[in-house]
């Protein structure tokens, strides 16, 4: 039940950090990454608020060992996987001004838009998982 709680919690205040700096419109954040048209500096006053804070809690917590509200623990490992995920991801950002947390956090909106964004992210994790489990058996035959 305390794992319920804490990620309801973490859901709860991301969430909240979403609204308050605009992130759940699209808009906003297109014009933000809109350096050489009508640019929007509003969200760089989120992310330097935002740094400092994390950096300050990534020095003092305590290093993980062990998932603390999860069953399972894997330390990050950057490789070409992780690089062409993130290159995809800030692509498809920068395309529609959505990534999932804000997608799924404005949902409740009923934003048709919104909801065809989170309808083809689906689609494409379906498609993904897919892909891996042919993959893997590929590789044991």
């Amino acid at each position: 039940m305390s794992r319920l709680l804490i990620a309801f919690a973490a859901g709860l205040i991301f969430g909240l950090g979403l609204v308050v700096s605009q992130m759940l419109n699209p808009a906003k954040v297109l014009g933000f990454l809109d350096l050489f048209g009508d640019w929007d500096p509003s969200l760089a006053f989120v992310m330097a608020a935002a740094v400092p804070v994390a950096a300050i809690a990534f020095r003092f917590a305590p290093r993980p060992t062990a998932a603390r509200a999860a069953t399972t623990y894997a330390a990050p490992r950057i490789d070409r996987r992780l690089a062409v995920g993130a290159v995809l991801f800030g692509v498809g950002w920068g395309l529609v001004g959505y990534c999932p947390g804000p997608a799924l956090a404005s949902a409740g909106l009923g934003n048709p838009a919104t909801l065809l964004f989170i309808a083809a992210m689906l689609v494409g994790m379906m498609g993904f998982a897919g892909y891996r489990s042919l993959a893997a058996r590929r590789v044991r035959v």
